[in-house]
């Protein structure tokens, strides 16, 4: 009489935390681990840090240092004019007060947010647009140029890259970074 098979027991993967995940890993590459110590508890720690677009374009020299600070700059005011943010409920509601009213930091932000987008030929303009998604909301280019279009056609990634260099040309000469002379 012949015995029973054992089944094999299927060996589950633990996935490394250390890691990045295969899922995030997707999304875009992540600079080497940053060692560093715990203020608080003196513990060692691990640092990852995401690599974004424009990081990624002035390593390989694809943009200028100017161009790089000029979209930090439109990134850090685009954060402060709150375009990014969700939108929250108050947790305790005070009768005959409004929630969404907007400090003298936001609104002033956003005044400046405009005048770029302005520079750059409006909303709906190629740059304006690109401004608004790649650079504050922080899209990849792919991503961006994949869902526009002009005159019933998609963009493909490398025109998208191009509408992006153009832009950072441009934001770089309204926040003064680029003299007016050396760009003619």
């Amino acid at each position: 009489m012949a015995g029973k098979r054992k089944t094999k027991r299927a060996v589950v993967q633990r996935e490394n935390l250390a890691k990045p995940s295969k899922w995030r890993l997707q999304h875009g590459p992540f600079e080497g681990p940053i060692r560093a110590t715990d203020p608080e508890t003196g513990t060692p720690t691990q640092h990852r840090r995401a690599v974004d677009s424009l990081g990624m374009m002035l390593a390989h020299g694809t943009i200028t240092p100017q161009m790089h600070e000029a979209g930090e700059i439109f990134r850090g005011m685009f954060r402060a004019a709150c375009f990014d943010g969700m939108s929250t409920s108050q947790l305790m509601r005070i009768p005959g007060a409004r929630v969404d009213t907007l400090s003298t930091m936001q609104i002033d932000a956003r005044r400046r947010v405009a005048a770029a987008l302005d520079a750059l030929g409006g909303h709906d303009s190629p740059g304006g647009s690109c401004a608004w998604f790649v650079i504050g909301l922080e899209f990849s280019v792919r991503e961006w140029a994949m869902r526009q279009g002009w005159a019933g056609r998609t963009m493909h990634g490398p025109v998208g890259q191009g509408v992006l260099v153009g832009t950072l040309g441009m934001l770089s000469m309204h926040f003064g970074l680029t003299p007016r002379s050396a760009a003619a």
